[in-house]
């Protein structure tokens, strides 16, 4: 059967959906309906003469035909959006849409100052972000990046440094610390109320420190734990408890006196934001001039 027109929309509805091992997501990325998009798979698995799909009410996985299918024409279609991509180079103003992966802490601290200015030079372009502290596979998501921190980046990605190094912080609020002391080496925080991290992967982030005998870390206890920045920041400034993160996210904080630093001695530096991206495939128009703006305003150093 050779491609129409039609057809070539069905495989890109097919495409979607494999990507996403569902109806649902596929029709909000595509911004079509679930029931258009199984009537589509259906049209389009008759007229092959072949079942691309098993559908349950839970799932939806690849038979393997369709994974075949999908190995087959997805690095033609990955070819065409390439090339429609370079396209850019010879317009006068850029176009396009960029896809991001970004670890929340990042998404306020470095994209939240450069989108004004982003938006502005290049209205063409849009942005997408995907604010989320889980790594995933930002190729499989269909990214075009991830931002995150330094040490954190796959291995067999492009990285480029977004940020200067970041330091790693205690702070609380006075009425707390005037209730329950301040501490002053971490072992003090045994006897104090934390506020729990839960990183991307579930585990529970253990709070890091630099003493005279290098770097280490401790677990805290936690009454409550938290994955959302925003949210462990509103129950901190209303004394729930010691809070730990990037020193950046809590300047303005620290300048209005809602929250105060202790074992400052103590704290350590780490790797700054990177970002990332696949190195099997062309840096789109669109996050190469967002990664040139955010090193140009520079909100974080550089």
């Amino acid at each position: 059967m050779p491609p129409g027109r039609s057809n070539l929309v069905e495989f890109t509805y097919f495409l979607a959906i494999a990507r996403h091992g569902s109806f649902r997501q596929a029709g909000l990325e595509l911004g079509v309906s679930a029931s258009a998009l199984s009537h589509a798979l259906k049209g389009l698995e008759a007229r092959l003469g072949v079942r691309l799909l098993n559908r349950t009410n839970r799932s939806v996985t690849l038979t393997a035909a369709g994974e075949d299918f999908r190995d087959a024409i997805a690095p033609a279609f990955a070819s065409i959006a390439e090339a429609v991509e370079g396209l850019n180079r010879h317009r006068d103003a850029p176009k396009g849409r960029v896809r991001l992966n970004v670890v929340a802490d990042a998404a306020s601290l470095l994209l939240g100052p450069v989108t004004p200015v982003f938006v502005d030079r290049y209205p063409g372009i849009e942005l997408d972000v995907i604010v989320s502290n889980r790594m995933v596979d930002v190729v499989a998501e269909r990214c075009d990046a991830g931002i995150r921190y330094g040490g954190t980046v796959p291995e067999d990605m492009v990285a480029q440094r977004l940020s200067a190094d970041v330091r790693w912080v205690v702070a609380g609020a006075p009425g707390y610390l005037d209730r329950f002391g301040t501490p002053q080496v971490p072992d003090d925080l045994a006897s104090h109320r934390c506020l729990g991290v839960r990183l991307g992967d579930d585990r529970i982030y253990r709070w890091e420190f630099q003493g005279a005998e290098g770097e280490f870390d401790i677990p805290v206890p936690s009454g409550v734990t938290a994955d959302d920045t925003r949210a462990t920041l509103a129950m901190a400034r209303a004394g729930a408890g010691l809070i730990y993160g990037p020193e950046p996210i809590f300047a303005q904080d620290l300048a209005g006196g809602t929250l105060r630093l202790v074992l400052e001695e103590w704290a350590i530096t780490g790797p700054g934001y990177h970002v990332y991206y696949s190195s099997r495939r062309q840096i789109p128009t669109g996050l190469r001039l967002l990664v040139d703006l955010i090193r140009e305003l520079k909100p974080l150093g550089l």
